[in-house]
């Protein structure tokens, strides 16, 4: 893919060599993404991504690796927008530890391949995250739905599903729109069919 086809992206670079910092953009700025450059320490991340905007962020590993791990936790906590890490070599353990701090690729040689399908990937695995957590997203509340309607009709899980469904067919909506309307108004319901009102005594 030529650089004319790849969709720019503008990507941060944070790396605690300053050094670095410029043949990433380079190389980054070559690939056809619009490169931000940052010397920056974890409790700056949100100010930087306020202003920036990121779609892409890229640590670099150099002389204090505590200090890029920060760096990632800061930034996958407050980012929208997928992590990759640029290590000094493949130590596993450090592979791991980004791993479990939230990147979504991780990257040894920073030469234009290398960094092209890291990007890639990470963009894809992000959206797929977000796809994944949307869907999950919707079956929660799908679920709370129908047992908010088994509780009311005194009905089982398959036949509350059906009155969702029916709904949603015969009002033209989403079931998930069904679904929503029935969590934000379950509180107007009343007691559940055959349940007796309590009463003070």
């Amino acid at each position: 893919m030529s650089a004319s086809e790849v969709q720019c992206r503008r990507v941060l670079i944070a790396h605690d060599r300053h050094a670095r910092l410029d043949p990433l953009a380079d190389v980054v700025a070559k690939l056809g993404h619009d490169a931000v450059v940052r010397q920056l320490e974890a409790a700056d991340v949100a100010d930087v991504i306020a202003r920036e905007h990121p779609e892409v962020v890229l640590i670099g590993f150099g002389s204090s690796p505590e200090r890029a791990l920060a760096l990632i936790s800061a930034f996958v906590h407050d980012a929208s927008c997928p992590v990759i890490a640029l290590l000094l070599d493949h130590d596993p353990d450090l592979i791991r530890e980004t791993a479990r701090r939230g990147v979504f690729a991780c990257v040894v040689h920073d030469d234009a391949p290398e960094l092209e399908g890291a990007i890639d990937v990470a963009v894809e695995r992000f959206a797929e995250y977000h796809r994944l957590e949307d869907a999950f997203g919707r079956r929660a509340v799908i679920e709370q739905a129908k047992g908010i309607l088994m509780e009311r009709h005194a009905i089982d899980a398959g036949a509350a599903f059906m009155m969702l469904r029916e709904h949603s067919q015969n009002g033209g909506r989403k079931l998930i729109d069904v679904a929503e309307g029935v969590v934000k108004s379950h509180q107007l319901f009343g007691a559940p069919t055959g349940t007796p009102q309590s009463t003070d005594t």
